[in-house]
């Protein structure tokens, strides 16, 4: 009698057991398919934020270009060229104006200079080593312009 309790009594642990690991299983199972679909859902919307800011980033340079080129071609007109190049120039002037405070007409000349400086040298590294002049030389028709105003 003995042998026969001791057999159910083996028998319903491992039924309970087996049952314990199926149920284990399955309820991390559900659990793995959860997260593949929450991985999934959040990889998803970082590649359409990622090609949102894409495409912002990219009209915002278009639309840079697009303002340099009407300037160049307005520049380009000779009378309507000149009224545009003062207007373009005073409108810059009074944007760095409100940056600096305390800042002159000659500060501000002379870091608009510096920094067309910079381009232009940057432009000419472009061109043949035989063709573009000395970065010194560049530097050089900047003349001597005082430090420049910092930042408020």
């Amino acid at each position: 009698m003995f042998a026969v309790l001791r057999f159910f009594r083996s028998t319903m642990v491992l039924l309970w057991l087996c049952g314990a690991l199926a149920a284990s299983t399955i309820a991390l199972g559900v659990q793995a398919m959860t997260l593949s679909a929450q991985v999934a859902t959040l990889t998803s919307s970082a590649a359409a934020t990622a090609l949102k800011h894409r495409k912002e980033v990219a009209k915002a340079v278009s639309k840079t270009k697009a303002k340099a080129r009407l300037r160049r071609m307005m520049v380009a007109v000779p009378v309507l060229g000149g009224g545009a190049a003062l207007a373009f120039e005073a409108q810059d002037y009074q944007d760095w104006q409100a940056q600096h405070p305390d800042g002159s007409f000659a500060d501000y000349t002379c870091e608009a200079a510096t920094l067309s400086a910079e381009v232009v040298d940057e432009t000419l590294q472009e061109l043949p080593e035989t063709l573009r002049p000395s970065r010194e030389t560049v530097l050089n028709w900047l003349g001597d312009c005082p430090e420049p105003v910092s930042s408020p």
